[in-house]
């Protein structure tokens, strides 16, 4: 298939004060191609007529270029039924009408949130017992539509959108499968001269995995608050339901802890390089969870016990083995720190830094590490992870942890974040034969801080190169051997942060990676189509360029030729094969 080129905004070829590796794109739209010229007169000339016909024609040429296909949506919808005659076009006075309920109320204010800029319409959202489009779009909740818990439908036809759903996170998906079917101009953030056409037809669509999530390492390198909510609505865009933070390390402690001031004051005051550093206080973490909440997203927040502890150190040596505080470390080497295990001391400070995150986070997940703990060994590590399982679940929390965990007693519920870059992990396999669920991060597959290329400014390579097609040509469900697809819970993408120090790094390395993960965690296997996936990606291009979104232009994608897009970043970068 070829990508559909849009005809507004015009993306100009040019980098005028445009960073590397970021998309430049102007922002003057052309010449509107909706603007219909007056009825033909009778009494007008032939040549005249013939004239306006003409101008009809192109305009029906160019409303016909900016209507996607139903089908190019990433990711891939499950069922998707064309109606060539139920095209419809947005009108100015449209109004969204949705069932009167708060959660789906919040999603149609979330619409009409996406569609206010661009189209310049002022969109009033109404609620109603039985919505109706009514020449508009109507949000529904109907628990009897066999959808499931995230499942949606989208109805396009003549009379306007129905997104039918059985709750309000089904509702959400279904808005962002319809702001993809509107052309790429939506995503611009001031009025644009544009046709709103979305094709006719039916979307039936629900996730393959009920997991599917991304990871951000804001130890290693401190990402305001501004950074991380930017980072939500990426996964947003592609039905992303959990952000992993990766909170504590080494290198810096990044959430308050009131009972442990020190954790912040002392351990959250560095990071690689040896920049400032910084924390995230009680009320920004709120913050996060409160926007990441509002588009459907759980926060996960990761405690890394007992390695990766150094920052908690500096701040406590009494937690320390020789009870000496070691220097505030800046580096990128792993493996060398940990929490003593024999001092009950330590049990008290999980259990209290456990128990004020655990307060601050509605979702059900608090991910305790356990990797490369390479000094607590055999059966040390083990009664470790044992005892603080239990302090997990005492807090009414499900467990996670990387796959190291494995060797530990099982605890019902327990989630194992599997790493490896081999499929064989006879140790995993037995952990989850004892009832452990997965969640896919293949290192050579999913690390998205792994370089594209071996040109590459940022970024490792110890896991392997990850260009698009290795990130999306993979199966979760049968990836481990010895694992069943009904023991994988769903997929995850980490972004490890040594290399990383900025939101436009952030972007180069998650797009377009990120939407490879989340289609494998959305979509049925039998949508899995590298040359089908490739060119739907293709599409995301003039989105992202649009929305002033920085990404990275993956030679492997037929990104549209009329727009201008990143080049490879010149920025100092490390390589040490960490995790």
């Amino acid at each position: 298939m070829t990508p559909r080129q849009p005809v507004n905004p015009t993306f100009a070829i040019t980098g005028a004060n445009t960073p590397p590796g970021v998309a430049a794109v102007s922002t003057t739209p052309s010449p509107s191609p909706t603007a219909v010229p007056a009825p033909l007169s009778a009494e007008e000339p032939d040549a005249a007529t013939l004239a306006r016909a003409a101008e009809q024609s192109a305009v029906t040429v160019l409303t016909a270029a900016t209507t996607h296909r139903l089908a190019d949506v990433v990711p891939a919808p499950q069922q998707v039924q064309p109606d060539p005659t139920g095209d419809w076009v947005l009108p100015a006075e449209a109004v969204i009408v949705v069932s009167a309920d708060p959660a789906a109320l919040a999603v149609a204010e979330h619409l009409a949130e996406l569609l206010r800029p661009a189209t310049g319409y002022p969109l009033p959202v109404t609620d109603a017992t039985t919505p109706e489009p009514a020449g508009g779009i109507a949000l529904v909740l109907d628990d009897s539509a066999d959808l499931g818990a995230e499942g949606y439908r989208v109805d396009i036809a003549t009379d306007g959108v129905r997104i039918t759903a059985a709750t309000a996170a089904g509702l959400f998906y279904g808005v962002q499968t319809l702001r993809q079917l509107l052309p790429a101009a939506i995503e611009s953030p001031n009025p644009v001269a544009e046709h709103w056409a979305l094709p006719g037809g039916t979307i039936t669509d629900a996730p393959r995995f009920p997991y599917r999530g991304a990871m951000l390492d804001v130890a290693r390198h401190f990402f305001a608050v501004e950074d991380v909510l930017r980072v939500i609505d990426h996964l947003a865009r592609y039905k992303l339901n959990h952000l992993h933070l990766h909170l504590t390390d080494d290198q810096g402690w990044r959430i308050a802890v009131d009972s442990w001031p020190r954790l912040t004051t002392a351990g959250g005051a560095t990071e690689v390089g040896g920049g400032p550093g910084g924390h995230y206080t009680k009320t920004d973490y709120a913050r996060i969870v409160s926007y990441a909440t509002a588009r459907h997203i759980t926060v996960v927040p990761e405690i890394d016990l007992p390695g990766h502890t150094n920052a908690a150190l500096v701040a406590y040596p009494e937690l320390a083995p020789d009870k000496i505080s070691p220097p505030p470390y800046t580096g990128t080497e792993v493996g060398f720190s940990y929490v003593d295990p024999a001092d009950e001391r330590t049990y008290d400070f999980i259990a209290d830094v456990l128990g004020e995150v655990a307060a601050l986070t509605p979702g059900p997940w608090l991910h305790i590490g356990g990797d490369e703990a390479f000094k607590v060994t055999g059966e040390v590590y083990t009664g470790f992870v044992e005892r603080v399982q239990r302090i997990v679940a005492d807090l009414g929390k499900t467990v996670v942890g990387w796959h190291q965990l494995a060797p530990a007693a099982h605890l019902d519920g327990r989630i194992l974040q599997w790493w490896g870059t081999t499929g064989a992990d006879p140790t995993t396999a037995e952990a989850v034969r004892r009832g452990a669920r997965l969640i896919l991060s293949p290192g050579n597959h999913a690390y998205l801080d792994m370089k594209y290329a071996p040109d590459t400014p940022i970024g490792h390579d110890w896991a392997g190169l990850i260009d698009v097609r290795k990130a999306y040509d993979w199966d979760p469900g049968t990836h481990v051997a010895g694992v069943p697809t009904e023991a994988v819970l769903g997929v995850e993408a980490p972004l490890w942060t040594e290399s990383v120090t900025s939101l436009a790094d952030i972007e180069f390395l998650l797009l377009p990676r990120l939407p490879a993960v989340a289609e494998l965690g959305w979509s049925t296997r039998a949508t899995h189509d590298w040359a089908d996936f490739r060119d739907r990606l293709a599409g995301q291009g003039p989105r992202w360029a649009t929305a002033g979104i920085g990404f990275h232009r993956a030679p492997d994608v037929p990104w549209a030729t009329t727009a201008t897009f990143p080049t490879q970043r010149d920025t100092p970068q490390t390589d040490t094969a960490t995790h």
